[in-house]
């Protein structure tokens, strides 16, 4: 997206934010708008348009009039994108064997978590 820039009425000095807009590898992509702020960090990041990065960010929202605003700000972007690996677990560590989950309980009696049949979803 195009860059904004101004000059902030607290300081006096000049500043600049690049949005840009990422989409996730996944089944069903999500997109989200990220901010970078500043300059420097916009010329270090470089992002560039088809790029597949790993972006870390910190998440924050501020009100104004009375109303909410998100704020997505990157602190970090890498392109070394290596394959998922397993953690690594400490040799005194061993890892757990966790049961599969059933999609409901085998017993439906009353007080069962699934036995009232009502729907309490606010959506």
């Amino acid at each position: 997206m195009p860059e904004r820039g101004g000059t902030s009425a607290r300081t006096g000095s000049e500043w600049k934010l690049g949005q840009y807009v990422l989409e996730t590898l996944e089944q069903y992509p999500k997109k989200m708008v990220f901010e970078v702020f500043g300059t420097d960090r916009m010329a270090q990041f470089n992002i560039q348009l088809g790029e597949v990065l790993v972006v870390s960010f910190d998440i924050d929202a501020h009100e104004y009039q009375g109303r909410w605003f998100n704020s997505i700000r990157a602190w970090k972007v890498d392109r070394n994108l290596q394959p998922q690996t397993p953690p690594v677990l400490p040799p005194d560590v061993a890892p757990i064997d966790v049961p599969p989950v059933s999609d409901a309980p085998d017993d439906l009696t009353a007080g069962a978590p699934f036995s009232s049949g009502v729907d309490d979803l606010p959506f």
